[in-house]
């Protein structure tokens, strides 16, 4: 919001309860060393409730929970709601989140946006649902509302709320209108009001399908629609579905395994996407670390062995648990960190070497022997390493301190390790941060670089016996943390004051209420980034029940940057060895220490290898190697499926006036549209042909027991057009459609 945020006056309007001396009205002021200045129900049973009533009416922009200095019995309230309005009695949900169970105040952004307009509340309620202590009563110690009150900012708002309300009430009569075919009180509306229903293209097809029933002007009509990019939007709000390929590559000649990676875990790998090449480096066997390099070409399908052991050819030694970047405008591939176990140790052995490879030149160059002695991470392991092409600059974060161990000393607090950047062409690194509360160290955690944001995307990961759910931005040209997720409760908020500087980006969460479902806490997920649509994806790995055998199983999360929601695509919960062997070529078995990587030009993932955590088997690696496509609806599969839905209603229209061409109709035209590959469409075709034997009793029975229209003078062709063009208007974008609601459903029961 450009306009300045300030403190907005209110007053207790009304309560559910209170307790003794625990009023509503101690929430006004903000004492934090005080235990007994706070509102506290008599019961933690709901609904309990405080309606805030504001002075004026005002554009309210935020809500600040003030807390009690300590960890408190009654300190705080788990998850709550709030709603806002201009009246007590017809409020919209403004919020739904949660406060942390500690002392640092906690403020939330609130709705108050509709199609990108402020709108204004006089009433605030807050309703808390869950307390921490199960046992305890609902507490709010203080609360802040923030906003503006200035009448010259809330007036327009409020006028053009009003008109808003104004506007959607008379669509919705123009909606119930045609529906019930009151033709004069539709036009009669429409002319004194000019307010329009929807856009001329769906009333031109509410004409040509409902009123006309010439549903061939239909069909071109949609077809005109889908080539004109009208179903994009609709498209792009599905979810994907994936695909997964086995790779089997084409041998060289030579059935022998050397013509492919061997089994390994731990491995890293990067892409060129303008060859089109992978590159895979080291991993462990289940026996030893390795120091392979390999290449695949995707056009011709063939692994090719660089190097069968780098160390040999001025490379780095045998590793895993380290990482790899690829700048494919330069063709250099850079690697960092490693794993050791305990008995190696030793002071000689921790230097951080840091190595690059000429790709088109095929050779190795050791940049470093030690990275710390420059300026930058310690020996460290299962960290992240992400690479800023156009600016060519390294960014590694986090990743586990590897020290000398001795006798007495291996139960040492762990060390992690902080944020760096290293610039390639001046060989110079810089720490950004420490380890510290804001952008807390971890391994095992995944990091993105997005070109276009100049922002690093860090999630997830574990600290010693901690699995972390939290998700954060780093803004690399101003060094800014935001918070997107802290990964306590179903929504976010912005520790302290509305001035912190993630506020306004962490706002956009409340535009989508389905961004409550989140991917677990985990540990090696995989996670990449798609730069054109904004999107991270996430395949799972180890759960954070790392302690159940059952704890590695597969699931896909996709995450929406610009509508800041997430969703699972693929979730496969089997665990039995039977199923598994069965389905081995048609999925990868759930795994971890695996490697996942994205062609985002041609939307191509690629997975190799991993542990898939057998107990019986607890040096088993695999080796093998998958690609995965995310598919959407094309507009070519959504033009046809409106075809076939506009067909199928014809159908059942002809077959109640004329059997016999309704039958030919089945068989020419209907059957040209049906996707064969779609179980439950070919079953619905091969179903519809009953319909033409069906008594007229029958279907009469049916329409009344299922019409919302049997007491209207509507006719049942009429209906089922409308019926239709209901399912039609889903595909088009929600600006241009007729209201969803329905006039009859704000009616209450009693």
């Amino acid at each position: 919001m450009a306009f300045k945020i300030a403190t907005l006056k209110f007053n207790i309007h009304k309560w559910s309860s209170y307790s003794y001396n625990y009023i509503p009205e101690n929430i006004y002021v903000d004492k934090p060393a005080d235990q007994s200045s706070r509102w506290s129900s008599d019961s933690n049973h709901p609904p309990q409730f405080l309606l805030l009533k504001l002075e004026q009416a005002a554009i309210v922009d935020s809500i600040t929970f003030g807390k009690y200095e300590k960890t408190h019995v009654c300190n705080l309230i788990k998850s709550l709601k709030c709603y806002g309005g201009l009246m007590n009695d017809h409020m919209i949900e403004l919020l739904e989140s949660g406060l942390k169970n500690d002392h640092i105040p906690e403020t939330f952004p609130l709705k108050n946006e509709i199609d990108s307009n402020h709108f204004p509340c006089r009433y605030i309620k807050i309703v808390p649902l869950q307390t921490w202590g199960p046992s305890f009563n609902f507490s709010i110690w203080h609360v802040q509302l923030n906003g503006i009150d200035d009448p010259d900012v809330v007036k327009p708002c409020m006028n053009w709320y009003n008109t808003y309300r104004e506007k959607e009430a008379i669509r919705l009569c123009l909606k119930h209108f045609r529906q019930r075919q009151y033709v004069e009180a539709y036009e009669a509306l429409q002319k004194k009001t000019r307010v329009d229903l929807e856009h001329p293209i769906l009333t031109e097809l509410h004409g040509l399908l409902v009123t006309q029933g010439n549903y061939d002007a239909c069909e071109d009509l949609i077809t005109k629609a889908c080539e004109e990019g009208l179903f994009e939007q609709y498209i792009s709000d599905q979810d994907y579905k994936p695909k997964w390929t086995a790779i089997e590559p084409v041998s060289s000649g030579s059935e022998s395994t050397d013509c492919r990676p061997g089994m390994r875990g731990g491995h890293q790998m990067a892409l060129d996407i303008h060859t089109e090449s992978l590159y895979l480096y080291g991993g462990w066997d289940g026996n030893q670390d390795l120091a392979d390099l390999w290449c695949y070409n995707s056009l011709n399908r063939q692994w090719t062995c660089l190097s069968r052991n780098a160390a040999e050819e001025s490379g780095p030694s045998a590793r895993s648990c380290h990482k790899m970047c690829l700048d494919y405008e330069r063709k250099q591939i850079f690697t960092l960190g490693r794993y050791l176990d305990s008995s190696m140790r030793t002071e000689a052995n921790l230097k951080s070497d840091f190595y690059m490879y000429d790709i088109e030149n095929n050779k190795w160059m050791l940049i470093t022997e030690d990275t710390s002695a420059m300026g930058g991470p310690k020996l460290i392991f299962d960290h992240q390493m992400v690479i800023d092409i156009k600016e060519q600059t390294l960014y590694v974060f986090g990743g586990r301190v590897l020290t000398c161990t001795t006798e007495g000393e291996r139960n040492v607090t762990p060390q992690f390790s902080g944020l760096f950047s290293y610039h390639i062409p001046t060989n110079t690194w810089t720490k950004l941060r420490d380890d510290c509360t804001e952008l807390r160290s971890r391994i095992g955690h995944s990091m993105l670089f997005h070109p276009k944001k100049r922002a690093l995307f860090i999630f997830a990961g574990q600290r010693s016996k901690e699995y972390l759910n939290d998700f954060l931005m780093y803004h690399v040209d101003d060094s800014s943390v935001e918070i997107i997720s802290d990964g306590t409760k179903k929504d976010v908020s912005v520790t302290g004051r509305p001035d912190n500087p993630g506020y306004q980006h962490i706002r956009n969460f409340l535009k989508d209420p389905s961004k409550k479902s989140v991917p677990a806490a985990g540990f090696t997920q995989r996670a990449t980034l798609d730069p054109d649509t904004d999107e991270i994806h996430v395949l799972s790995g180890l759960s954070k029940d790392k302690d159940k055998r059952d704890n590695v199983k597969n699931s896909f999360w996709v995450y929406d940057i610009n509508k800041c929601k997430w969703s699972c695509i693929y979730k496969n919960e089997n665990t039995g060895q039977q199923y598994w062997t069965k389905m081995q070529h048609v999925e990868p078995v759930p795994r971890f220490a695996h490697q996942l990587v994205y062609d985002h030009v041609r939307k191509v993932h690629y997975l190799f290898g991993g542990n898939p955590g057998k107990e019986s088997l607890p040096k088993m690696r695999l080796d093998d190697f998958w690609c995965l496509q995310l598919c959407r609806p094309s507009p070519v599969n959504l033009l046809r499926r409106c075809k076939y839905l506009m067909r199928k209603y014809r159908f059942q229209e002809l077959s109640s006036q004329d059997q016999q061409k309704a039958m030919l109709y089945l068989q020419r035209d209907l059957a040209a549209v049906i996707d064969h590959n779609s179980e439950a469409e070919t079953q619905e075709f091969h179903l519809l042909a009953s319909t033409l034997f069906s008594s007229g009793l029958e279907d009469e029975e049916m329409y009344d027991s299922q019409s919302s229209f049997s007491e209207s003078n509507t006719s049942e062709s009429y209906h089922k057009r409308t019926e239709l063009f209901d399912l039609l208007v889903e595909f088009f974008p929600e600006n241009m459609t007729q209201p969803k609601g329905n006039l009859v459903d704000l009616i209450p029961l009693c």
